[in-house]
């Protein structure tokens, strides 16, 4: 695809990639758009201005987070003064040219949040005090405004999962919405020394042998209960009692609070086929040293570490609240299952893949269909040039 004059603006309320997936995706999604010529700038409230396209517009207010009317005024203000051809936000501004969420809608993450609690009751009282929220209802009732005024800008979903989201809580018609898969970075390079220092210390402390060939499923996630390890290591006790000698072993990375996850694994009598990691250094590194990605996830627009996972040939198994499963074939490279509390259903997933022959035919299914590419971030920044085309046209 040939270099293009235009200059586009991604908004971004934090840049930092310490805080998750949707920092990191925004930093990749753009140096793969600057690789097609276009001259990329990213405006955020708060964060390091580490290179000259970087604009950091509220570094002098107090606290980690920047009132939503603070930074909109520091936009307009900014953009008075500066042209772009493009104005690309990940957050709910009517100014915008394209409103890209990374998280999803609001609504729905309210609604799937009180879900991961298992409990109705518990859940019921979540989804009645996420309006006591000021921050968050103000970002939802933005982003309903938004999608009511008919010259609003274009909702680009990173899956068909949050498209879905739009059409359902907020009455928006496809013309308003473009689905522009998510995507990843596929070009990391493994650390081959340190992986295999990482799977020699998850050996020993297992207490197993590689001669065994154990099964490792990775779970890699910071909220430790919107994404299931809840459900996940109920099903590892049914995994377990049923897999015999190819009995599967759990690693469970992320920074989230372990204490009640080992304290349910004792319980269990599974504590002996989990390793809780910590954060990990280099999710690739991780993934290189397992056999299957397993995120039973009660919400997420689209994993990154799935779609990391698909990159390099890894099966993964997930939920149908996770919009990656645009991008991958259930039962051919992966396991999708209905719902994060249907225990039986993940303890399946579980036993089929603690077969190698299954992780082979898996594996050789995503390379043979090509999914490095389809999850590349560079399809996506070739996705969104014809966006930013076809708004330019229609103008």
């Amino acid at each position: 695809m040939p270099a293009v004059n235009r200059s586009v603006a991604i908004i971004i309320e934090r840049l930092n990639l310490a805080l998750g997936g949707a920092e990191r995706s925004v930093v990749e999604m753009s140096r793969a758009l600057a690789r097609l010529g276009l001259d990329v700038h990213i405006l955020a409230a708060k964060g390091q201005s580490v290179a000259r396209n970087v604009h950091i517009l509220c570094e002098k207010t107090r606290g980690k987070r920047t009132w939503y009317f603070t930074f909109k005024n520091a936009l307009q203000e900014h953009l008075s003064h500066n042209h772009y051809d493009i104005i690309h936000s990940t957050m709910p501004f009517g100014f915008a040219d394209i409103y890209q969420p990374r998280g999803g809608s609001f609504a729905e993450s309210i609604i799937r949040n009180a879900a991961s609690y298992g409990n109705r009751f518990i859940g019921a009282y979540k989804r009645l005090t996420a309006f006591a929220n000021y921050r968050r209802t103000l970002l939802l009732n933005a982003e309903r405004k938004l999608c009511k005024n008919p010259r609003g800008p274009v909702v680009a979903a990173i899956s068909n999962y949050v498209a879905d989201q739009f059409r359902r809580h907020y009455g928006l018609n496809d013309a308003r919405v473009a689905v522009i898969a998510n995507g990843v970075n596929v070009n990391k390079r493994i650390d081959t020394a340190r992986a295999y220092k990482l799977r020699s210390q998850i050996i020993r402390t297992l207490g197993v042998r590689e001669a065994d060939q154990p099964r490792f499923f990775l779970f890699a996630a910071n909220n430790f209960r919107l994404k299931g390890l809840g459900p996940l290591i109920w099903a590892m006790r049914s995994a377990v009692a049923r897999t015999g000698r190819r009995c599967p072993y759990l690693l469970a990375a992320g920074s989230g609070s372990s204490g009640r996850y080992r304290q349910l694994a004792r319980r269990l009598n599974v504590d002996k086929q989990i390793v809780f990691m910590g954060p990990l250094h280099a999710t690739g590194d991780a993934l290189s040293i397992v056999d299957v990605a397993v995120l039973p996830t009660f919400y997420d627009p689209a994993s990154r570490f799935v779609l990391e996972a698909l990159a390099v040939a890894k099966p993964v198994i997930t939920t149908r609240f996770n919009g990656a499963t645009d991008l991958f074939g259930n039962r051919r490279h992966g396991m999708v299952v209905d719902e994060p509390e249907n225990i039986e259903a993940l303890a399946e997933a579980i036993i089929y893949f603690a077969d190698p022959d299954n992780v082979k035919q898996a594996s050789a299914a995503i390379v043979e269909d090509n999914l490095r590419e389809k999850v590349s971030i560079n399809r996506v920044a070739k996705e969104l040039l014809l966006l930013y085309t076809s708004l330019d046209q229609g103008r």
